[in-house]
């Protein structure tokens, strides 16, 4: 969809979705006082609730892997979608049609092309699905049952049934509406002198959905003899579908690649079933192109970027010259990932559907369980090409693999693999040190800057000198939670969930005496300035927008913090105590200042001064025992 969604319409589906009823469609939610939720994070495994939501805020925060992010984040997160795929999911969900900003007619056609073809697709995946059961399609049933798929194994996949005829499909779309240029724009028909033909015809029918479930294109599988066409026909691009955006099977792995951390990339379409019936539900696979560029920007939205807990990239391809070709595609490509990435080779050369017929599932699990990482198969292959049994084979075998471990940055990590091809060829370790060294001098006087290589033996994203140390203060701004600075986060947390219990005059006077933190006193005074703009209303979504990243994580953490009190007036007593008790701390800090004024008076014999100075610590000391009474 080209340009811009009304900003009207944006703010009317905020306003009218509660947060608590999309995010309770994918995790269990129980109240956690004070208007708030808790439930198990769809992020991360977690065995005890840490993900809270909150309705009046609009946002969610995860304790436990630090997730946040209002409405439109946690949509995008969980299905793995652009802002305008949000938009759009989230506008059905309420029965809007979103408009584009005024003037932009070409947007608009373009816009309405794309849902009539998003609704033929529909209509025909419908329509192969009601005659997969057909007589005609008894060979298609039978070679699906021969590789042990029933029935059953098909429901989930939608797989259907293209009928013999010429015009099947299109008589069928044309009945309820389409047009005949409909359906050549879909790529559900071509045309010629008569008239249009269906694309598919005789074949077995796979929808390929993108992360939102909306059907974008098929798959048809060669049955009869007599077809003159490829054993797969894809769809051709249309408005909706782009082989080199599409992954097969994305719309059932989306929540587990997520929440497991994990994607596994096979061949085919019947490779993904025999996974995700094997119960590997992670597994995608490209539709009749290379594995590239817009596939791992797909797999990187989803996959988090987590160091304490790295994501995988599994991929299993076929052991033949064509298969090897695409793993060291995947190789080149690797540190492009939010993962480590290893591969993954099925006995005897397997892919994952047979293996599934002849060994049974638990072959499967056991050939993704038994995955190496995706440099250590490339250093492998690339020795596999020298005889070892000669002293120049296992020089040979070396110098070939010493040019992939010179990439490698991490220099223990390195070391481990100077020691596998050592070990591989019956080297000294030092001697394929030497050969690294040689290639990394080789490539520092050429200039070629080598790929970075993740500490774990897969391509990933390596530690850079523009990364800051651990104690620098980026670093130490996440630490909320120090015994040390308990009181000054509470007094944010109540500042921030319960405005009203502070006045904007007493607030300025907390301000300047009970934040020892940098982080708290930063969140504070954002606070403070959108208060002293636009008062309380609005006041979330504004105070984020003035901190940075790693605040704004902090400050969201902090604004979803449960404070302890069963019910509002609780609640309210906790803000006056702290409130309380932060004042008490600011008019003591005043009265230290009052102090030095009455020192320098003494000194200097000026009376007047003196009682001056006197009377006004008095009236601070008087302020103290009422905020003291109010509390008692």
């Amino acid at each position: 969809m080209a340009g811009r969604i009304s900003q009207k319409d944006i703010e009317e589906i905020r306003q009218r979705t509660n947060i608590a009823d999309v995010v309770g469609e994918y995790v269990q939610l129980k109240s956690a006082g004070g208007g708030e939720l808790k439930g198990r994070c769809p992020f991360h495994d977690e065995k005890s609730p840490s993900f809270t939501v909150s309705p009046t805020k609009g946002v969610y925060y995860c304790f436990g892997c630090q997730e946040k992010g209002n409405l439109f984040d946690f949509v995008a997160k969980i299905d793995s979608l652009s802002f305008r795929d949000v938009a759009e999911k989230l506008a059905a969900r309420l029965g809007m049609t979103l408009t584009l900003e005024a003037g932009n007619s070409s947007d608009a056609a373009e816009y309405n092309q794309r849902a009539r073809v998003l609704e033929a697709n529909k209509a025909a995946a419908e329509f192969f699905r009601s005659q997969f059961e057909s007589e005609e399609a008894a060979p298609g049933r039978e070679l699906l049952l021969n590789r042990g798929f029933d029935a059953a194994a098909c429901e989930p996949f939608g797989i259907g049934w293209a009928p013999k005829g010429w015009s099947g499909l299109s008589e069928h779309l044309k009945s309820k509406g389409f047009t005949n240029d409909e359906l050549v724009t879909a790529g559900l028909a071509s045309k010629s002198e008569r008239g249009v033909f269906d694309k598919f015809r005789g074949r077995v029918i796979w929808p390929i959905r993108d992360s939102t479930n909306a059907v974008i294109g098929f798959g048809a599988r060669k049955i009869f003899e007599e077809d003159t066409g490829p054993k797969y026909l894809n769809t051709a691009d249309t408005p909706v579908y782009h082989k080199s955006r599409v992954l097969y099977g994305i719309d059932l792995a989306k929540k587990d690649m997520a929440k497991q951390q994990q994607v596994v990339v096979v061949e085919g379409y019947t490779d993904v079933m025999a996974c995700h019936l094997a119960g590997i539900t992670t597994a995608v696979a490209t539709c009749g192109t290379a594995f590239g560029d817009e596939h791992i920007r797909i797999l990187n939205r989803i996959l988090s970027s987590d160091p304490a807990n790295p994501a995988h990239v599994i991929f299993n391809f076929d052991p033949d010259e064509a298969g090897q070709k695409a793993a060291m595609r995947a190789f080149n490509d690797a540190s492009k990932f939010n993962a480590q990435t290893f591969m993954a080779i099925g006995p005897d050369g397997l892919d994952p559907s047979d293996l599934r017929t002849q060994r049974g599932d638990q072959a499967v699990r056991d050939m993704i369980e038994g995955k190496k990482p995706l440099l250590e198969f490339a250093i492998g292959r690339s020795m596999n090409k020298f005889d070892l049994a000669t002293r120049e084979g296992q020089v040979g075998a070396a110098r070939a693999a010493a040019t992939l471990l010179a990439q490698i940055d991490d220099l223990v990590m390195r070391g481990v693999y100077e020691r596998f091809v050592a070990d591989a060829t019956n080297l000294e370790r030092s001697d394929v040190a030497v050969l690294v060294q040689q290639v990394a001098q080789k490539d520092r006087r050429s200039g070629v800057a080598a790929m970075s290589l993740g500490n774990s033996g897969a391509a990933g994203a390596a530690v850079t000198d523009t990364e800051p140390p651990t104690d620098s203060p980026e670093q130490q701004v996440v630490s909320v939670d120090d015994p040390s600075v308990v009181n000054e986060k509470w007094i944010v947390i109540v500042l921030g969930q319960l405005p009203d219990a502070c006045s904007l005059e007493d607030f300025a006077r907390i301000g300047k005496s009970n934040f020892s933190q940098p982080w708290f006193r930063d969140i504070a005074r954002a606070i403070y300035q959108v208060r002293s703009v636009q008062g309380t209303q609005g006041l979330f979504e504004a105070v984020e927008q003035r901190l940075d990243e790693q605040l704004g994580q902090v400050f969201t953490k902090l604004m979803l913090t449960s404070i302890p009190a069963n019910d509002d007036a609780s609640r309210q007593k906790f803000a006056e105590g702290v409130i309380g008790r932060a004042l008490e701390k600011a008019i003591e800090y005043e009265k230290n200042a009052l102090r030095a004024k009455r020192r320098s008076a003494d000194a200097l014999e000026d009376s007047a001064s003196v009682t001056e100075i006197d009377l006004a610590i008095a009236a601070l000391d008087a302020e103290i025992h009422a905020l003291r009474r109010a509390r008692s």
